[in-house]
C-alpha cells in the first residue's frame, strides 16, 4: 500500500469509530476485509489510527472537522506535511482538498473531553497541561525482567538476540525500557522463555513498594491477565500466590504465563481465608492509559465515571475483609482522576476505621511510565 492509500484506510477506519465502534473492532473489522494489507500496512494503519485519536480535537480543528478525513489533514497539518501531496483523488488516494477541508478554528486544545477537563485540572493542578500534553504521544514499552527466570543483563542480551533493543531503568532493576523492534517481541526467545513479560513502568514501581516477604499469603483480587500476580511472585521465595476476578475469563491465560514465568499461581473463584497482602486493581476509566487506549479518553461519559466509582467501593468493601491483622491491602488504579483515587480511599478510611494509610502515590508520564495510582492501607 501506497501511504495516500494507507490514509484512506486510516480513514475508513476512523469514521467507523467516529460512528460509536471500538478502535480495536474497527481495525480487527477493516484487516480482515481487505487481505491485500500487509503486516506493515496493519501496522502503520494502526499507527495513523492512534495518532488520530490522541490528538482528535486538535487535529479535527487543523483538519476541518470531525471526520476520518478531518483527522488526517489535521495530522498532516500538525506534522509539517502538506495534505495535498496525499490527497490527489489518484489510484487509492482520498479525494483532493476543497474549501471544507480548511482549518476550522486556530486556537490550541489539550485533546481532554470538554466535561472532563475541570476534573482532569482539579486532580492534577499544575502538572495537568503538561499530562495532557505527554497523553497526545505515543507510550514508551516497556518489559518486566522476571528474576526467576533471568537477570536485566541476561534479558537484554536474550532480546538483543532477536534485534530487540533494550535499556534499564536506574529506578528499578527489573524495568527494561525498550528502544528499537518492539513488534519483534511476542516472537522473541526471551518472551516465549518468560525472561520478561509486558508491563508498564509506573505498575512496576507500584509493585515494587508493596511489602512483601518469603511465605506471604497473597491475593491478587482482580487480577485480570495476572501481570501483578507475577510481578509479585518474583520477589521472594514460598509465596502463596491467589488469583481471583470476578470474570474469570480475563483470568484465561493466565495458568499459561505463570508456568512460563516459573511461577505457582492458584485461581480461587471465590477466595476466602485471611491474606498478608491483598491487592485489588480496580476497574477505572483507565485515564493513565489513554496514550495506549485513546478511544476509550473520547468514550468516557460523566454517568460511566460514577458507575466506575460505585463499582470501586463495592470491590474495596468486599476485598477488605480478606486481609488478615496486620496485613495489607493496596488499592491500584490506572486513573488520574481523584474520584477514582484519592478521594475513593478517603471515602473508604472513613468507613473503616480498623484499616490506616501508610503511603499513596499517583505516578504520571511525566515521573514514569503510565498514569498510576497506589493506596498502601494496613489492617490493626
Amino acid at each position: 500500500m501506497t501511504p495516500a492509500a494507507r490514509i484512506s484506510a486510516a480513514i475508513e477506519v476512523l469514521d467507523h469509530i467516529l460512528a460509536g465502534q471500538p478502535a480495536e473492532q474497527a481495525l480487527l473489522r477493516w484487516s480482515r476485509a481487505s487481505r491485500f494489507a500487509g503486516s506493515g500496512d496493519r501496522a502503520a494503519v494502526r499507527d495513523l489510527v492512534f495518532d488520530a485519536l490522541r490528538c482528535r480535537d486538535s487535529h479535527a480543528a487543523l483538519g476541518g472537522g470531525l471526520t476520518g478525513r478531518g483527522l488526517m489533514i489535521g495530522g498532516l497539518r500538525a506534522t509539517g506535511r502538506d495534505p495535498a501531496e496525499y490527497f490527489t483523488g489518484q489510484g487509492h488516494a482520498p479525494a483532493p482538498l476543497g474549501p471544507q477541508d480548511n482549518p476550522v478554528e486556530d486556537q490550541e486544545t489539550l485533546d481532554i473531553p470538554d466535561w472532563l477537563r475541570p476534573l482532569w485540572d482539579a486532580s492534577l493542578r499544575d502538572r495537568a497541561d503538561d499530562v495532557a500534553r505527554l497523553m497526545r504521544q505515543r507510550a514508551p514499552i516497556w518489559l518486566r525482567v522476571n528474576p526467576i527466570r533471568a537477570d536485566a543483563a541476561q534479558a537484554v542480551a536474550a532480546l538483543g538476540q532477536d534485534d530487540i533493543t533494550a535499556e534499564p531503568d536506574p529506578r528499578l532493576g527489573t524495568a527494561l525500557r525498550v528502544t528499537a523492534n518492539e513488534r519483534r517481541l511476542s516472537q522473541s526467545r526471551a518472551y516465549r522463555d518468560g525472561l520478561v513479560e509486558l508491563q508498564d513502568l509506573s505498575p512496576q514501581l507500584a509493585c515494587a513498594s508493596l511489602p512483601v516477604a518469603p511465605g506471604m499469603r497473597v491475593l491478587d483480587y482482580c487480577a485480570g491477565g495476572g501481570g501483578k500476580t507475577l510481578a509479585v511472585a518474583g520477589r521472594a521465595p514460598d509465596l502463596t500466590l491467589v488469583a481471583h476476578d470476578a470474570d474469570p475469563a480475563r483470568m484465561r491465560d493466565l495458568p499459561k504465563r505463570a508456568d512460563r514465568a516459573g511461577a505457582r499461581v492458584r485461581i480461587a473463584e471465590r477466595p476466602t481465608g485471611s491474606f498478608d497482602l491483598v491487592m485489588a486493581d480496580v476497574p477505572c476509566s483507565g485515564s493513565g492509559t489513554w496514550r495506549r487506549t485513546p478511544d476509550s479518553k473520547w468514550r468516557l461519559t460523566r454517568s460511566g465515571l460514577d458507575d466506575l466509582t460505585a463499582l470501586q467501593a463495592r470491590i474495596l468493601r468486599k476485598a477488605a475483609p480478606l486481609v488478615g491483622s496486620g496485613g495489607h491491602l493496596a488499592y491500584m488504579t490506572c486513573s488520574l482522576l481523584d474520584p477514582e483515587n484519592g478521594a475513593q480511599i478517603d471515602r473508604f478510611l472513613r468507613g473503616n476505621p480498623d484499616f490506616r494509610q501508610v503511603a499513596r502515590h499517583l505516578w504520571t508520564p511525566l515521573d514514569a511510565g503510565d498514569g498510576f495510582f497506589l493506596a498502601l492501607m494496613v489492617r490493626g
